[in-house]
């Protein structure tokens, strides 16, 4: 069971503010979700919980690129073939 103090631990640690109304709901909130949990620790596994690999990228492409023209078109102030922007310090 998780207690008052330990919320105002939690929110101290996530740098959340919680005030003195808003506690009882919170630790009641703590306590519900803590719950769930001891209800999924009681359940057996039957069968494995792991799960083949499966390669979700796609294959690598060679494609036609942008020419350094066709890139510069856009902006506004091309220097010596390449995008000018602004000094960033």
């Amino acid at each position: 069971m998780v207690k008052e103090s330990e919320v105002l631990h939690i929110a101290e640690l996530a740098d959340i503010g919680i005030s003195s109304p808003e506690l009882g709901k919170f630790t009641e909130q703590f306590n519900s979700i803590i719950e769930y949990f001891d209800i999924l620790d009681t359940l057996e596994i039957t069968e494995s919980l792991e799960r083949p690999l499966v390669n979700v990228f796609r294959e690598d492409e060679i494609t036609p690129c942008l020419s350094q023209e066709d890139a510069l078109k856009n902006s506004h102030a091309p220097e010596d073939g390449y995008i000018r922007a602004p000094k960033v310090i």
